[in-house]
């Protein structure tokens, strides 16, 4: 069926499954916790244990100790004076840092996997055989939709998912916007009780199919993981608004994206991908003569071979105009 291939059930059980069988190599649970260190070595409010490399193999993981409360268990957080509130929004704000800033989170974030630190009131993390990365773009793509919802910025919503291709072109942009606009607008005027991320979530994902929306396999894990920190934080603290602790991480992001800082990262993305293509000419052109070569010692007369050089030296100079082209642009874009 047409909406069953739309979901992509294939592409999602393999993305759990590869994410299941990472889980079963100790040594590279011991290396995400690693990454993730380095990631979070200035941020405060969210820590997780160091590596004893000298003890960890395929099956062994050694970790520093780590004590703290079960974040599941509300009345020895109370007892122990830990203020709910700003466990649950540390928790949330963290886990959107994590994937919004580096694009690497921790993503089996079940209540067994957090404590509570009663000195700090910190949140303590472990379990990282679950985790989840999206690349700068799919970043890019979340922030302005948490971003787009935060500021009622339907048309914002709308032409990303166009943008990134998750919509097709044949679509319409103005009619995908008018259906954000029926998930957004319901959530504007409720209590903080009432606003529900993983219900946005849940809806937008409802109303692809009118717009033959593909699933993401990529974004999966990242979705599932919003799912469990939410309601984790909604535990902690019912009355939490989503919208507004996420939006300091969100905004602040999205204005270092827009500044300069950003600008250059767009255009080193774009002359990586520049190189990465000149880089390619001259192997096919190389090849291209090969090609040409064996075709004339069987059948090409002299004219037709001199018309297929002049054909790929043009292919050549056209590629090589529109990289120059493309380069001009980036670079008066970002002056």
């Amino acid at each position: 069926m047409r909406s069953t291939r739309r979901l992509r059930p294939t592409e999602v059980v393999e993305t759990l499954d590869r994410s299941a069988r990472l889980e079963l190599d100790l040594r590279l649970e011991a290396a995400a916790i690693s990454e993730m260190a380095e990631n979070i070595k200035d941020d405060t409010g969210f820590v997780i244990p160091t590596i004893s490399w000298d003890h960890v193999a395929q099956n062994v993981l050694t970790t520093s100790w780590v004590e703290g409360i079960p974040i599941r268990e509300h009345d020895a957080l109370d007892a122990a004076g830990v203020d709910r509130k700003a466990l649950a929004s540390k928790l949330l704000q963290s886990f959107l840092k994590h994937a919004i800033r580096d694009g690497f989170f921790h993503a089996d974030m079940h209540p067994g996997n957090l404590f509570a630190d009663p000195r700090t009131g910190d949140v303590i993390a472990v379990d990282f055989g679950i985790m989840g990365r999206i690349n700068r773009r799919e970043r890019r793509f979340l922030a302005d939709i948490l971003y787009g919802f935060i500021t009622r910025n339907y048309r914002l919503v709308a032409e990303r998912h166009f943008d990134i291709g998750y919509v097709p072109k044949d679509q319409s942009v103005d009619d995908f916007a008018l259906a954000i606009r029926s998930i957004g607008e319901p959530l504007h005027g409720r209590t903080a009780a009432d606003i529900s991320m993983a219900k946005v979530l849940g809806q937008l994902f409802a109303i692809t199919d009118l717009f033959s929306m593909q699933t993401r396999p990529e974004l999966v894990l990242l979705q599932k993981s919003m799912v469990l920190v939410e309601g984790v934080a909604r535990a902690l603290d019912p009355d939490l608004d989503i919208w507004t602790v996420a939006e300091p991480v969100v905004g602040d992001w999205l204005r270092k994206e827009a500044g300069p800082l950003g600008r250059l990262q767009d255009l080193k993305d774009h002359f990586d991908t520049i190189a990465e293509a000149a880089g390619r000419l001259p192997v096919i052109a190389a090849q291209a003569e090969l090609a040409l070569a064996d075709y004339h010692a069987g059948k090409m007369t002299p004219r037709r071979d001199g018309l297929m050089r002049w054909a790929l030296l043009g292919l050549i100079g056209v590629t090589g105009l529109t990289m120059a082209v493309v380069l001009w642009r980036l670079l008066t874009g970002a002056l």
